[in-house]
């Protein structure tokens, strides 16, 4: 297995490759991880039992990370914890390293991803568009394949919004199951901690080490699930192509089985626009008021103007509308439980659409209030949420959130499998992106997850093929770990690919640089008579640009494939500078 020490090594090299500085407000010094991954795998040695050893996650900027400054987007506002966020506490003691604070909407106010000093941070599949925000950092650096999972906090849909423009997972719990101590509060009595990863069984494993230890979750035997949708004009306005999206996963969930109807989505709508427009917004002053006030005082630097303007409007809302917007709360709440009285989940869109970063640099207010349509009442009426890929529109990701009730998070991540009927395919060779067969992949779906490792227990070896292709074969003790891609495809198109395999290769299971096993082509050792043994290259892209390295001979063969967790090949980059804070509030 890779060692926990070398998959931290990959991660700083992802973070150089990627250069996406935008993401992080601080990262922990490289020297300071690797010796906390040393030591991991010195206790895994003794046996000890660390159920996330080697899983790296990131932490949202307004999350306590013992040593680094919490800034919570704002510099002249952070100060050094001396102790981890329980959240944070609880992974760390699972083994799982975390990397770093990452980057978004000041003081976690906005949807946008944009509302910082420390730059807006761009999709991690179109950097003309916004990742979503609050939770910007996290969900992004999960997306470009830096960390497993990260941390996030979820008010006004704040880990959903950014889980659904990157095409990942994002699990908002119900209210109360995940402590928020040690995180600077938004709206207290209404944020949530939520987590990103890239597939519903990573996020879960995540989420389990953050929930009270004691909680017990209802249940309820699928027979089969009830799915409330909305109909077409209750929707509003959508995005070119996003309506038709919505209704095929409808159909999906339809056809795995699940009844579905229709509901009144309009307490759910109303609700939501009362989050900023009503009194409920002055919460956020509570949280933060005094401080922006006395920095806008003393000229406002390192302020958002747009997250200044909104807190500071909310110090002169009075007394009785609060109690008014509670009362008309009160009665949305009662009409939404009707109309999921009998239902499971409710399907939506996560947003009504994704706007470029200059359309919110236009109209940063309207642009926002869009975005929170569809998950502002959420909290409000004590729901959880689960936010899960459902497709692309024009190249880009599409997604969905299951909403139900409080306390049926399980529930939620069951139903949400159903919109997942996908399988993991690892390449390591004529599939590899650029490669002469990597539009096979592509013509049944098939989107690139991240770059990885095999186990080192593998021999890599160029077959004589056209077009020219290796074959992978476990060899055991006296292996090397081997480069591959990661590729998510739907199940039935791996079904095509395996009905079309030729002899040599065959359908197996590979073993990955984390231990997980996925399925993968490999080699019948047969075939190997006459191939070379390139396995000292590394991956069959080093074999073919190291320069004298020449073509395979032809003839016949092709093997390859396995996924998780990053791993790029180059030297990890320098320690990053730490920034100077100020004294804590």
């Amino acid at each position: 297995m890779m060692t926990i020490l070398s998959r931290v090594r990959a991660a700083y090299a992802r973070i150089e490759a990627v250069d996406r500085p935008e993401v992080w407000i601080e990262l922990r010094r490289r020297e300071e991880v690797e010796a906390e991954a040393a030591a991991l795998d010195e206790r895994l040695a003794r046996g000890e039992r660390l159920p996330l050893a080697g899983r790296l996650f990131a932490a949202k900027g307004n999350i306590d990370v013992a040593g680094l400054p919490t800034t919570a987007g704002c510099p002249s506002y952070a100060y050094r914890p001396e102790a981890d966020a329980p959240v944070v506490a609880r992974l760390r003691a699972a083994g799982a390293l975390v990397l770093g604070t990452t980057n978004l909407d000041q003081f976690a106010t906005g949807l946008v991803g944009t509302r910082s000093p420390y730059g807006a941070v761009r999709n991690a599949h179109d950097p003309s568009r916004i990742s979503g925000g609050s939770s910007s950092g996290s969900a992004t650096a999960v997306a470009l394949g830096i960390v497993d999972f990260a941390l996030g906090t979820d008010t006004a849909g704040s880990g959903r919004v950014p889980a659904a423009f990157n095409g990942i997972v994002g699990l908002k719990p119900t209210r109360g199951l995940v402590p928020t101590e040690g995180v600077v509060p938004a709206c207290a009595s209404l944020d949530c901690v939520t987590v990103f990863a890239r597939t519903l069984p990573e996020a879960e494993q995540a989420m389990s080490y953050l929930t009270a230890l004691d909680q017990q979750l209802p249940q309820r035997a699928p027979g089969p699930w009830r799915i409330a949708v909305a109909s077409p004009e209750q929707l509003g306005e959508l995005d070119p192509g996003w309506a038709d999206a919505y209704e095929a996963a409808v159909r999906q969930v339809t056809e795995a089985g699940a009844e579905v109807r229709t509901l009144d989505l309009t307490p759910f709508t109303e609700a939501a626009a009362m989050l900023y427009e009503g009194a409920f917004v002055a919460e956020r002053y509570t949280a933060v008021g005094s401080f922006v006030d006395k920095l806008l005082s003393e000229g406002g630097a390192g302020l958002d103007p747009t997250v200044a303007g909104i807190i500071t409007r909310a110090r002169d809302i009075p007394a009785h509308q609060l109690y008014a917007d509670q009362e008309r709360l009160a009665t949305l709440r009662a009409h939404a439980e009707t109309e999921l009285a009998d239902a499971d989940a409710l399907l939506l869109p996560t947003t009504p659409g994704h706007p470029t970063l200059a359309e919110v640099a236009a109209d940063p207010l309207g642009a926002n209030a869009r975005l929170g349509r569809f998950t502002n009442s959420t909290n409000l009426f004590g729901l959880a949420a689960v936010a899960v890929p459902a497709g692309e529109v024009n190249g880009l990701p599409f997604g969905v959130m299951l909403v139900g009730g409080a306390f049926t998070d399980e529930r939620l991540t069951r139903i949400a499998g159903l919109l997942q009927p996908e399988t993991r395919l690892a390449v390591v060779g004529a599939h590899l992106s650029g490669q002469p067969l990597n539009p096979q992949l592509l013509a049944l779906g098939a989107r690139l997850d991240r770059t990885t490792t095999t186990a080192p227990v593998y021999g890599l070896y160029a077959l004589a093929t056209t077009p020219p292709k290796p074959g992978l074969v476990r060899v055991g003790e006296g292996g090397a770990a081997v480069e591959a891609e990661v590729w998510r495809l739907p199940a039935e198109g791996l079904g095509r690919l395996l009905a079309a395999l030729p002899r040599p290769m065959t359908l197996g299971s590979v073993e990955l640089a984390d231990g997980s096993r996925v399925p993968g082509f490999l080699c019948e050792p047969a075939a190997l008579a006459d191939a070379a043994d390139i396995t000292s290259y590394g991956g069959w892209r080093a074999y073919l640009n190291t320069s004298g390295a020449t073509a395979p001979r032809r003839g016949a063969g092709n093997c390859a494939t396995s996924p998780d967790g990053p791993a790029d090949k180059r030297q990890p980059s320098a320690a990053p500078a730490e920034r100077p804070t100020q004294p804590p509030l």
